[in-house]
């Protein structure tokens, strides 16, 4: 009978295994195609009521169409010769020509030390693609004619979302590739074995494929909004946790294959130990990561729900087409080293010396780990104090970031990309004046009648300004709905820190003018509410995680002093990782700063991932607490889990390491941040701390559960058995 009820189960997992495989098929094109439905435009993830969301909403109204400048600059040490500005000339007649360009272009703009030249170039800013096709056609015209004493180079905002497409086009190929290849190492090491690793990156890659299709459909129909740092986070993290969800059930099942003669027992035995751990670690970080809805940048509520369909689509396939896969697999599938009963005895012995120091040395153990965790976090105090500006999120030098070098060598550095300000027409005057007045402000100027393309065509002041320039006379400004546009050029670049504290201050400047109603946007504007709203986010949301893995974690552990313990030691963890990515990305990587997103995003990954393995290891040890006592509970607990929860970090760890073959300070930055606090959670926290404090707090960790109160559990210490 009960021969005949494993066959029908095996049976039943046969199909399941061949529908998934269906799904994969169907699925695996669409893992390519996430590119065609991303948005990298910083103007679109800004919050409705940013101020500088306020100044595009009025900028709609003076122009045809919307556009981004391209900024072509051709420079000569020597000076510009006659020679250079018929290439000028000439390439200006081609740029007007390409599709997707604004004609007519405004005049090119001579530096005042006469040694470059620079053209704006209207480019319809409509589809992301447009635009970097543009850009590409902009490079190839500029460079056909440069001799070896010339620099022409494209930048500009056009330039820099150009580069950034480009950068985000490439994540689907190479990016897959390093990470597959990743976990396949690492499955080779960690199993040995040159059949069982097929299964969990088999696992892995359907959960990728399916999660790549939900997240295409999504987008495309607009429900979700996905970017580039979404698309690139989303392959690691699938891979990355599918691994660690299939590590931690292929343990437990090889361990009940230890126990169970029949696999089709022992995967039903591992299903029901395993499921509850892995289900509460995914709810965790889908609840952590849809927190991310309360953001008020777009591009957060983005990364929020990919990511957790992300997540979603592993557990789903984690814990029906892997345990089947499995179940098939048998014994077979962990050849040459395949377990049996006689075996069992052979679990966890690697990590058994660790349980006997920590039941000598409980309290030392976690006093000392404690100390070194805060003396990590002291390096926060070197992180933050630069911020990366626009042309700083690549490691080497783009088109884009050799053109704002250049322009800012000899230009006013805001030239090309004015701050806006708009005025009712009665107080233009006075906001000007205040506008001038400001430091940091090279001109300001309005916007004339008949500049349909919202180009900067008079941000010149030095030879050859013409009508229409600070330096060639009036302007007749153009209004719209009693409103006019005054454009201010800075003297530093338009992505710089200085640029961001001017704007700051223009926009205390012209607020203060009575009646002035003045709304600044732009550019720099655009990053400066950037940076203000992802501090808010910052304050809001990190509170609000912590509360919904507080209640997920007591629902799991039956208890309340647990959940404060482990979020705790989590905390700390997340603390140290900071101080110490501070420290290398400062004195070891170089970096110029960090991106203002960057603390939020570690934070929801660090703890919401770090807080998975002591999901894995407290709900094993409160079900052994439940047959030992808490304090054996604790050391049989961390002897059984060790070597599946350290194999699972270190994937999650290299998986997350792979962004960095992706040229993005931020993503290399995150991927470092994610891969340290993994690892310290791993190795640190999970090893030693969290057992050494629960085993020195022994059964009152489970208060108020009836398990607290067990009279054999606080004062029992662990025999010589229970150590084994």
């Amino acid at each position: 009978m009960a021969g005949a009820r494993n066959r029908i189960v095996l049976l039943l997992a046969a199909v399941l295994v061949l529908g998934w495989l269906v799904v994969g098929a169907v699925s695996a094109p669409y893992a390519g195609r996430l590119s065609e439905v991303a948005t990298n435009d910083n103007a679109a993830f800004l919050p409705a009521d940013a101020e500088a969301t306020h100044a595009e909403e009025l900028a709609a109204g003076f122009v045809e169409r919307e556009t981004i400048p391209a900024l072509v600059v051709y420079a000569r040490d020597s000076g510009i010769t006659d020679a250079d500005r018929q290439q000028v000339t000439d390439d200006t007649a081609r740029f007007a020509a390409v599709p997707g360009v604004i004609a007519p272009l405004p005049p090119p703009i001579p530096s005042e030390d006469g040694k470059a030249l620079q053209v704006i170039v209207p480019v319809d800013n409509t589809e992301d693609d447009q635009t970097r096709a543009v850009v590409m056609e902009l490079r190839r015209i500029a460079g056909h004619g440069r001799d070896g004493g010339q620099t022409v180079v494209v930048g500009g905002p056009a330039g820099l979302l150009g580069d950034l497409i480009e950068v985000f086009s490439s994540i689907d190929g190479p990016l897959l590739l390093v990470t597959l290849g990743v976990v396949l190492v690492i499955l080779l090491i960690v199993y040995r074995s040159p059949v069982l690793w097929i299964i969990p990156l088999l696992a892995a890659g359907l959960s990728y494929a399916l999660a790549a299709l939900a997240v295409y459909f999504l987008a495309q129909a607009e429900v979700i909004m996905l970017n580039g740092q979404a698309q690139g986070i989303l392959t690691v993290l699938v891979f990355g946790a599918g691994t660690d969800y299939a590590l931690l059930l292929i343990a437990r099942y090889r361990e009940e294959l230890c126990q169970h003669k029949n696999a089709v027992q022992a995967m039903l035995a591992a299903w029901r130990g395993a499921a509850p751990a892995i289900f509460a670690s995914g709810g965790t970080v889908i609840a952590g990561l849809l927190c991310l809805l309360l953001s008020s940048l777009t591009s957060n509520q983005a990364l929020g729900p990919v990511a957790a369909v992300g997540i979603g689509a592993t557990l789903v396939v984690m814990l029906t087409f892997l345990p089947a896969l499995l179940m098939i697999g048998g014994r077979r599938a962990f050849w040459p080293r395949s377990p049996y009963v006689e075996h069992a005895a052979s679990v966890g012995r690697l990590w058994k010396p660790m349980a006997h120091f920590i039941a000598r040395r409980a309290r030392l153990v976690w006093v000392v780990t404690t100390l070194i965790l805060i003396g990590l976090g002291f390096g926060l105090t070197q992180l933050g104090a630069t911020r990366l500006g626009q042309t700083e999120l690549f490691t080497h030098r783009t088109d884009s970031v050799i053109a704002q070098e250049v322009i800012d060598r000899h230009y006013p550095g805001g030239l090309g990309s004015p701050v806006t300000i708009f005025t009712p027409v009665g107080a233009a005057d006075r906001v000007t004046a205040a506008a001038r007045a400001v430091p940091g402000v090279a001109e300001v100027h309005p916007q004339p009648t008949g500049d349909t393309n919202g180009t900067d065509p008079g941000g010149a002041t030095g030879p050859g300004a013409g009508p229409g320039t600070p330096g060639g006379g009036t302007v007749e400004p153009k209004v719209v709905d009693g409103r006019v546009q005054l454009q201010a050029t800075l003297t530093t670049s338009a992505d710089s820190e200085e640029a961001e504290e001017t704007v700051r201050r223009l926009r205390v400047a012209v607020h203060a003018v009575p009646d002035g109603e003045a709304v600044v946007g732009g550019f720099t504007a655009i990053g400066v509410d950037t940076a203000d709203a992802s501090t808010r986010d910052r304050n809001v949301i990190i509170p609000v995680v912590l509360g919904v893995i507080a209640v997920i974690l007591a629902l799991l552990l039956r208890a309340l002093l647990a959940p404060v313990v482990l979020i705790i030691t989590v905390v700390l963890s997340f603390l140290a990782t900071l101080g110490l990515c501070a420290l290398l990305f400062e004195y070891v990587f170089g970096f110029p700063g960090v991106d203002a997103s960057f603390p939020l995003f570690a934070f929801v990954f660090l703890v919401a991932l770090g807080i998975d393995y002591n999901i894995f290891l407290m709900s094993r040890v409160r079900e052994e607490s439940v047959r030992r006592g808490t304090r054996s509970g604790v050391l049989r607990g961390l002897v059984v889990t060790g070597g599946v929860i350290t194999s699972a970090g270190i994937v999650l760890a290299a998986t997350f390491s792979a962004l960095a073959v992706l040229p993005l300070v931020i993503l290399i930055e995150l991927g470092v941040a994610v891969a340290l606090g993994v690892l310290l959670d791993t190795i640190v926290v999970r090893s030693l701390l969290v057992p050494a404090l629960t085993y020195d707090m022994g059964a009152a960790i489970w208060w108020p559960s009836r398990l607290s109160r067990e009279p054999n559990h606080p004062g029992r210490e662990p025999n010589r058995t229970d150590r084994e």
